[in-house]
């Protein structure tokens, strides 16, 4: 291919380019997005698009991908690299804490990805500021990358009752579990272009045929930050359920094999004092349904 130049936001071009304006970077760009160049002559102009948020965020991290993977391999991860694209933009939003110390004054100098499939697991090394005023030396920490997710216990409030979900989790597999089957609140990644609030709607219809009625946000955290990149947003929603709602669901290409349990919220509150409910999600939402339950059945 011979000279190669790009057009598109400025931000685009800067993140593509890079601060060497090599062109292999552009090629695996765009062969990644699969953007077909405009070709004249020897010229090949390559169009990076009206930018934005999530594209510069999206860039980035393809980018990030640049000398280690092949433009193929990060194709396939598209999907999740939009998720997570989407979910840096929310995180930028977040409100400033009343009672944290921490300065936000941090330097992160390099990042290795030695793995990416449907999480991708980001090496890093970095500095920050420590609370005694001083600089940290550089220290080593991996970090898994996933997107931003939800998580909805639907409840009715006039059978007070509610319905859970149960499936095979690789999470308790990993630890050597010999029942790695969960009871867990209906959850899912949120999509690009997703609210929380839609994606959980959506999940409920595929994990367990639900139409929800009213939404209550119980909290938005992260799980296990020590590790992971996944943040939560729980949801109580409204929703009617009869004895026969319950099923199997799940979604095919995703191999998901979900069985749906109704029961009583007090049944529920038993199993959770008896250490049977053993994910932090439905623990959180099933507390926070416990203090709230007269006000929903008023």
């Amino acid at each position: 291919m011979g000279l190669v130049t790009v057009t598109g936001a400025v931000g685009m071009q800067a993140i593509v380019l890079g601060a060497d304006a090599a062109p292999e970077r552009v090629r695996f760009y765009a062969e990644t997005l699969q953007i077909e160049p405009v070709t004249d002559g020897t010229r090949h102009r390559f169009d990076l698009g009206p930018g934005g948020p999530e594209a510069e965020a999206l860039a980035e991290l393809v980018m990030q991908a640049h000398g280690a993977f092949s433009a193929a391999e990060v194709r396939r991860r598209l999907g999740s690299l939009r998720v997570l694209a989407a979910s840096r933009v929310r995180a930028m939003t977040h409100a400033p804490s009343r009672l944290r110390v921490g300065t936000g004054d941090f330097a992160v100098t390099e990042r290795r990805q030695p793995h990416a499939g449907f999480l991708a697991l980001e090496v890093l090394t970095l500095s920050h500021a420590r609370f005694d005023g001083t600089t940290s030396p550089p220290i080593i920490r991996e970090v898994m990358l996933s997107g931003d997710a939800v998580t909805v216990l639907p409840y009715d409030p006039v059978r007070d009752r509610v319905l859970l979900i149960e499936q095979m989790r690789v999470g308790p597999l990993g630890r050597g579990d010999p029942l790695p089957w969960q009871l867990e609140a209906i959850a899912g990644r949120i999509d690009p272009g997703e609210t929380p609030e839609d994606a959980a709607r959506r999940e409920a219809v595929e994990e367990a045929g639900l139409n929800l009625g009213k939404l209550h946000k119980v909290a938005e955290y992260y799980p296990t930050p020590g590790v992971m990149a996944e943040y939560l947003y729980s949801f109580v929603a409204l929703c009617d359920l009869p004895d026969d709602v319950a099923g199997v669901f799940g979604a095919a290409d995703e191999a998901e094999d979900i069985r749906g349990l109704v029961l009583s919220l007090d049944a529920l509150l038993e199993a959770m004092s008896d250490g049977e409910i053993t994910n932090a999600p439905l623990l959180l939402t099933a507390l926070w349904l416990q203090r709230e339950r007269d006000r929903l059945r008023g």
